[in-house]
């Protein structure tokens, strides 16, 4: 059996616990690796390479980090493929949604080859007489990530090369449930040349966590995953004095005014909703039809039923198994509440399975109507294939739905009017939001910005916010001395 290494000071070890995880394919829930929880000595020798490595990475030039992100993308592009095969057989993702998560990821790294113009700083020239002011941006020192199952490239790779290329090292946390494809990227930036100890990577639980949110080497932490758990990471790392951008939970909605194009609608429905089996943070999971457009849902339940999970190398597959078997019993709890709390259950999911997989994590397409919001189904995210189907009167009904949701990830709304548009865009109390786009997540020059209980934080994901988080600025007023020096001392704050 596999047993996953950590990578320490540039070097793949075998950890020294007793302690492992089993990664498991979610197919069939059969063993295919062990993933160490790395011991107290193996997390402090990560942070103390991590330090160590800082102490002359921040000295590099800006332009050498560009070059490594250069070769790191032009490998990861030449391993596209076979990352995404790792990826697929320890989520269960189907093999065309495992290489849209690495080539996500690719498109961050592209936007870190771009760190010479970002880390530009400012000047103004004679600010007073003969004197000037410039600031520099510089790197904070060693950086962490913590990061969920779901994405295993895409969201490692928001976060550890844009640090690393504004010149800080370090510590990756990825999820215990899928390493295997993480424990790659680092494999990959290692051969384009990083040098040892800018990146680390260890594995374990919330045990493991622990300590990076509190060691005073570390100056950041990023976290994406649940709610309560970014909750706990934020107060933790800010009450020990770090920088911190939790990414939460989410329970996005898409409003249908009737007016919009209904087969254009149909058609992004089915895939928003339940591609990935529904296990992204940006999934549609509500979706509000106002006016006549109500008329619609029957129809959108006869599409997604057409959808049917399978394995990620089936080419017919819309989507693979849940992660776990927690994780099904999850959604599958919430949808028996939906039933009981009188939604109407249009398509249900619930006795799914694959032949010759029947062990796995399988849920079916699920779609409510007649959902209230005082259901468990509309008040929790489920990330499973489930879509909840609301009606209201007029926009003005659905701005109110969506913004006294308490999540604010993403939004989307479908319509041909533009003054719709641009109310529903400007009045929305969410960080994303898509015109007749259904899961608006921006290419990497504009930042991940998500609003309320699904981002705690000041600085968002990659972008030009991301740089920010990363790095810190200092300003310099600067004053050289030419001619007769005024006699006697200056007891002013005057530059004159």
């Amino acid at each position: 059996m596999q047993k996953v290494p950590l990578m320490i000071n540039g070097e793949l070890v075998q950890s020294a616990t007793s302690s492992y995880i089993d990664v498991t394919n979610p197919a069939d829930n059969s063993v295919i690796a062990k993933a160490p929880c790395a011991t107290v000595n193996e997390i402090q020798q990560a942070i103390k390479s991590a330090t160590q490595a800082f102490e002359s990475w921040k000295n590099v030039p800006v332009t050498e980090r560009a070059r490594l992100m250069m070769r790191y993308q032009a490998l990861l592009k030449e391993h596209h493929d076979e990352l995404a095969t790792i990826l697929a057989s320890e989520t269960g993702k189907t093999f065309d949604d495992a290489k849209g998560d690495v080539w996500r990821g690719i498109e961050v790294v592209e936007q870190a080859m771009n760190v010479p113009s970002l880390m530009m700083g400012e000047t103004a020239e004679n600010v007073a007489r003969g004197i000037d002011t410039y600031s520099y941006i510089q790197p904070l020192g060693v950086c962490v990530g913590i990061t969920p199952f779901n994405f295993p490239a895409m969201i490692p790779l928001w976060m550890f090369p844009l640090a690393i290329a504004c010149g800080n090292t370090f510590i990756l946390k990825p999820s215990e449930q899928d390493p295997l494809t993480p424990m790659r990227l680092a494999e990959l930036f290692k051969e384009a040349g990083a040098p040892d100890g800018v990146l680390n990577v260890i594995h374990g639980g919330k045990e493991q966590v622990e300590p990076l949110l509190t060691d005073p080497a570390v100056k950041a932490v990023s976290f994406v995953g649940s709610v309560p758990v970014g909750q706990h990471i934020y107060r933790t790392a800010t009450s020990n004095m770090k920088r911190a951008q939790c990414f939460a939970g989410a329970k996005n909605h898409t409003v249908v005014m009737p007016d919009a194009n209904k087969e254009h609608v149909l058609n992004n429905l089915v895939g928003a909703s339940v591609g990935a089996a529904g296990q992204r943070c940006m999934a549609i999971s509500v979706a509000v039809f106002v006016g006549e457009a109500q008329s619609w849902i029957p129809e959108l339940a006869e599409r997604i039923a057409t959808v049917k999970p399978g394995l990620w190398d089936d080419k017919d597959a819309g989507f693979g198994p849940l992660i776990s078997p927690q994780a099904k019993a999850r959604v599958l709890s919430l949808i028996k509440e939906g039933k009981e709390q009188g939604a109407t259950c249009l398509l249900d999911g619930s006795d799914f399975s694959v032949a010759g997989y029947e062990n796995g994590n399988w849920v079916g397409p699920t779609v409510f109507s007649d959902v209230t919001t005082d259901m468990d189904i509309y008040k929790e995210e489920i990330f499973g294939p489930v879509l909840c189907c609301m009606a209201v009167d007029t926009l003005e009904d659905a701005l109110a739905l969506v913004n006294n949701s308490p999540y604010g990830n993403g939004t989307s709304i479908f319509t041909n009017s533009g003054p719709a548009a641009r109310k529903y865009q400007r009045e929305v109390t969410v960080g994303q939001v898509g015109i007749n786009v259904p899961i608006p997540v921006p290419l990497p020059f504009f930042s991940f910005t998500g609003w309320k209980n699904s981002f705690y934080g000041d600085l968002h994901a990659y972008g030009k916010q991301a740089i920010r988080f990363y790095s810190e600025t200092k300003t310099i007023t600067s004053r050289w001395l030419e001619g007769d020096i005024p006699s006697g001392p200056n007891l002013t704050i005057s530059m004159d």
